[in-house]
Order: C-alpha cells, then structure tokens, then sequence
C-alpha cells in the first residue's frame, strides 16, 4: 500500500508529520492519529466541523471543493479561498507533503484541558 505525509499545524503552533495510506479522507487521518479535530459527522460533509486551512501553493494541486462542500463553508464565519473541509480531500500521490492547518472552530475542546489555547470559555 502506498503512503504519503500529511503535515498537520495547530491552533497552538505546533506541527504533526502524520503518514497516510492513499484513498482516505485527510479527516480520517488527523483523526487517527488522536490529533484533536471534532469532525462530527464523520466525513458526511454536514457538519464543517473539520474545517482547515490550505497555504496559497496547495489551492490548485488539490481537487477543488465541489458545491455541497462550498455550501458549508460558506457557514464558516472568516473563511476564505484558502479554507477547506478535510472530510473533502482524499489521500493520493497528488498531494504528497500536504501541510493543512486546523482551525481553532474545528478542535476539540476538553473540559479539563489546562492548555491555555484549549481552554473552553465560561
């Protein structure tokens, strides 16, 4: 089976390395590797809880959103040309090294996380 890298920043600046095998969703893979997306529908592409952002050289190397996908984020405040649903983008030689940022709507947040960036508002 083939794999690619995946490289995944966070709100917190912090980046993860993740190898993927082809033919998954890069939610999917985030997922698996217990980083800390929401993703609540499971990839379904109803929920936009699994919202990332791509840098400028990555927009025209990946398949482009299509309307159900741009329909949701459009439900986003403060998305832009470079916002994507990582429930979306399929894992293929194509995208070998693509670096995604997850957005701070679409971690999980943890109750008794200490982590100041994760910290759930009162």
């Amino acid at each position: 089976m083939n794999t690619i890298e995946i490289h995944v920043e966070l709100p917190d600046g912090s980046r993860h390395t993740l190898e993927a095998p082809e033919g998954y969703r890069v939610m999917e893979v985030i997922r698996d590797y217990g980083l800390p997306i929401k993703a609540e529908c499971g990839g379904a592409c109803a929920c936009a809880t699994c919202h990332v952002r791509l840098p400028q050289v990555w927009a025209g190397r990946v398949v482009p959103a299509r309307d159900d996908e741009m329909d949701k984020l459009d439900e986003i405040p403060g998305a832009d040309d470079s916002s994507r649903l990582s429930c979306q983008l399929l894992t293929d030689s194509s995208i070998d090294g693509l670096v995604v940022r997850l957005e701070a709507d679409s971690i999980v947040v943890a109750m008794n996380d200490t982590h100041p960036q994760f910290q759930a508002a009162s």
